[in-house]
């Protein structure tokens, strides 16, 4: 058997730390699955300035690019943040994002039964919540020329440029629809189309393309609208489309609640490539410099990440859910971290949780 190639980043924070045992999870269920694993590890962000002085070398880049598959951590460090932008461990995410082309980002958002009162939200909100945000990646804001910091005659100006071609918005769109057949054949596209002209070209191709998919409900929602709607009726969601931005912030805020944004894993996929689809698999969260190597760390949505590593990359539903039963398992027998401490519940450490769902795999 053919082994598989996977590339791992650690990063910074509390990057290696969640890594670590996700790795652990990824290679014992590996085992299970009969398949071969060739894991390679490398410095990204911070930790790769440090070493090398620039947040994503060149080796690093080309191995992610030969495997085709990536676990990430994080990145970022506060130490870097006077720095110039290409000076920053941020710069390493957006060109892996741009260099693997990985145009989909998809963040599950789906609240525990055992995790209902540890949600700012009252439980009856949240109960049954199970929506996928699809966001656009490789465009948008984040990307768009021109760009910078000036002095002009009026002042210093900070400039961004919100563009949008056409193929991206449609590439995105059907990923959304495509997910929506699998799920509940809704999809609400997100935008601010009453003021910007971008959005006003998202709603439009979305519209367009929805014709493909007659059996998929649209719905086109404004940004500000969709912020407020999802605190107030969460479930009312299916899959929530949105460009780069957007699409960033909804899924922070979505993160609440579940009561953690170390709950939230995420698949961004790109093309296919040697029968596997080219992805890069890390939680939301950050690297919470603030709790690093004090072992506090949730490692879950790293391991979830690893579950759709298995289901996106590896077509392997079967070890994906796995997985995610092993960790509904570990929190219904009470186990915590920090983050999601309860009265009644043992909160425990990064890898004391880590080895509660490999027992229950």
């Amino acid at each position: 058997m053919d082994s598989i190639s996977i590339v791992v980043l650690p990063g910074d924070g509390i990057g290696p730390e969640v890594t670590r045992g996700a790795v652990r999870v990824l290679e014992e269920v590996a085992r299970q699955g009969g398949l071969s694993l060739e894991v390679e590890e490398y410095l990204v962000g911070g930790a790769a300035i440090d070493r090398y002085g620039e947040p994503l070398p060149q080796e690093v880049l080309q191995a992610a690019l030969d495997a085709g598959v990536v676990l990430l951590g994080a990145v970022g460090d506060p130490r870097f943040d006077s720095e110039a932008p290409a000076r920053r461990p941020e710069k390493a995410l957006l060109t892996l994002r741009r260099e693997l082309e990985l145009f989909a980002n998809l963040r599950p958002v789906k609240t525990y039964a055992e995790l209902a009162d540890a949600s700012t939200l009252k439980r009856e909100v949240i109960e049954g919540v199970d929506l996928l945000i699809v966001r656009e990646l490789t465009g948008g804001i984040y990307f768009g020329e021109p760009r910078g910091l000036e002095t002009r005659l009026q002042g210093r100006v900070g400039f961004n440029t919100e563009i949008y071609y056409d193929f991206e918005i449609e590439r995105i769109a059907r990923v959304a629809f495509d997910a929506a057949r699998l799920r509940r054949r809704r999809v609400d596209s997100v935008d601010k189309s009453n003021v910007l002209e971008s959005s006003q070209l998202w709603r439009a191709v979305v519209s367009q393309t929805s014709e493909d998919y007659p059996e998929v409900e649209l719905r086109h929602i404004l940004i500000d609208n969709c912020a407020m709607q999802l605190v107030a009726r969460p479930r009312s969601f299916d899959v929530l489309l949105a460009n780069n931005m957007f699409g960033d912030i909804l899924s922070d805020e979505a993160a609440m609640l579940t009561g953690s944004i170390g709950m939230l894993p995420s698949a961004s996929l790109g093309g296919m490539r040697n029968g596997g689809r080219v992805g890069m698999y890390e939680p939301v969260h950050g690297s919470a410099p603030d709790i690093a190597g004090q072992g506090k760390a949730n490692p879950l949505a790293t391991i979830a990440s690893v579950a759709m590593l298995f289901r996106y990359s590896l077509d392997r539903d079967d070890l994906a859910e796995r997985i995610e039963q092993a960790i509904v398992r570990v929190l219904r027998d009470g186990f915590r971290t920090a983050d999601l401490a309860q009265p009644g519940t043992l909160t425990v450490g990064t890898d004391r949780m880590v080895e509660e769902v490999l027992k229950r795999l």
